[in-house]
């Protein structure tokens, strides 16, 4: 029996059913879960293994509802750092195209290793685009070799320029290919048990990339196999006005029509919603991937989150793609996603806790793992160990809320149990000739170009 008792966490932030923050408490970790919550553990288990956490905050590990992981290859690149949305898709697109099985494999590794570091347990993946041989299959074993709870998505683009889509047609597949990729990705790596590492869903890319038909097909092929189905959707103006031109309806509608809102379906930014979508959305059930960093970077908007929470939409958090972010830090997204709401609607709109909620719990519901994103016994023991002694929250009254004044790397992440993080440091691989390596990939691509 593999075991870990966190022991004496200054403050314990369970998003638990109760919303209990508990003081001086204990954690007891055997087999992958949480056993005990309470004080004093130790005295129960003298033998078992200790991580002392005085001085420190412990909360349920993030969770990451949208991801697109082969985007840290190109960060800032000047020609898409002022761009809206398609502007920005279509200046990166040829770079995106000379992406090899290595590049998706490292990048995934430096996006799941800046993410662990910001406390982020669980993550999705949107691999959407899959050129030179470039498989979902690279990113799993990026995953597995970090020791981070993955869910990637096998995305797709299918219609290109030539016919009307925003992709150029040498980034785009036939719809039968896609299809029957999705099969074996499903077959090979799906994983639905509760203790799952890696579960994989089915996620065309969006409506402007893929046509009505693959959409219904993959939605058929998702429940017919009982995976999570992913897209984007509503994002901002233009993705509008051209679901409108291209279907004649809004992009809710559109969704509601193939069969893409349930409790198996979350969409991305839905920055554009209007009422009667997220009444829809709330009667589905269907849950929304916010990236508010993204949001802004791109001049999308803000997205009506209270008024989604308010109606009963399931809500987590994403950081998008990191060509978009341009950072992958969940808890700078729970801050923005706090600050934007704030600022809509005044300062009572989102407070600290909720946007950690989002960050957490909330993420975990969307992701269909209620095992997640919460301390309470039976759940997975995935954890986030915050050292609150240092400068950031030297002066705050309440600890508790990181959010306000807090690090924003974590001392320690436990990941099933397994320490995948150790003083701030990862434990699985080796971060400085990890970033050597992506440098030297991106200096290739930009000589390339």
């Amino acid at each position: 029996m593999s075991a870990l008792l966190l022991r004496g966490a200054d403050h314990l932030v369970t998003m638990d059913d109760a919303d209990r923050v508990l003081r001086d408490a204990d954690v007891l970790v055997e087999n992958g879960r949480i056993a005990a919550i309470g004080a004093d553990l130790a005295s129960n288990a003298p033998d078992l293994p200790v991580l002392d956490v005085h001085g420190c905050l412990v909360t349920p590990g993030l969770v990451n509802t949208h991801h697109h992981l082969f985007q840290s290859l190109t960060r800032a690149v000047p020609a898409a750092q002022d761009a809206l949305l398609f502007d920005w898709l279509q200046t990166l697109y040829p770079i995106w195209a000379r992406l090899t099985p290595e590049h998706i494999y490292t990048s995934a590794q430096v996006g799941l290793a800046e993410l662990a570091l910001s406390g982020c347990t669980l993550s999705s993946d949107h691999l959407y685009l899959f050129p030179n041989g470039a498989r979902l299959d690279d990113t799993i074993a990026a995953a597995a070799e970090l020791g981070l709870r993955f869910q990637p998505t096998r995305g797709a683009m299918s219609i290109g320029r030539s016919q009307g889509g925003l992709p150029p047609d040498d980034l785009v597949e036939r719809e039968a290919d896609i299809l029957e990729d999705c099969l074996r990705v499903i077959d090979r790596f799906h994983d639905a048990g509760a203790g799952s590492m890696c579960r994989v869903g089915v996620a065309p890319c969006s409506p402007f990339s893929v046509s009505r038909e693959l959409m219904r097909d993959a939605a058929l092929l998702a429940r017919d196999k009982g995976v999570m189905l992913h897209t984007h959707l509503a994002e901002n103006e233009e993705d509008i006005a051209y679901s409108l031109e291209t279907f004649g309806c809004r992009p809710g509608q559109y969704a509601q029509d193939l069969g893409w809102v349930g409790r198996d379906v979350w969409h991305a930014h839905c920055v554009k919603l209007d009422p009667a979508e997220i009444d829809l959305f709330a009667a589905t059930g269907t849950g929304v991937a916010h990236c508010p960093c993204s949001n802004c970077r791109l001049g999308s908007g803000i997205a009506p989150v209270t008024a989604m929470r308010a109606a009963g939409v399931p809500v987590g958090l994403g950081v998008d793609g990191s060509a978009s972010n341009d950072a992958g830090n969940l808890v700078a997204e729970a801050r923005q996603a706090m600050l934007l709401q704030r600022a809509a609607q005044g300062a009572r709109a989102m407070r600290p806790m909720a946007a950690l909620e989002l960050a957490t719990r909330g993420g975990a519901d969307v992701l269909g793992r209620p095992e997640c994103g919460r301390i309470a016994v039976g759940c997975r023991a995935d954890l986030a160990v915050w050292d609150v002694s240092g400068i950031e929250t030297a002066g705050s009254w309440d600890p508790a809320a990181l959010l306000l004044a807090g690090p924003t790397t974590v001392r320690d992440l436990i990941v099933e149990g397994r320490q995948i993080v150790r003083d701030g440091q990862l434990t699985t691989l080796d971060m400085g000739a990890l970033i050597a390596r992506q440098n030297r990939m991106v200096q290739a691509l930009r000589a390339a170009l």
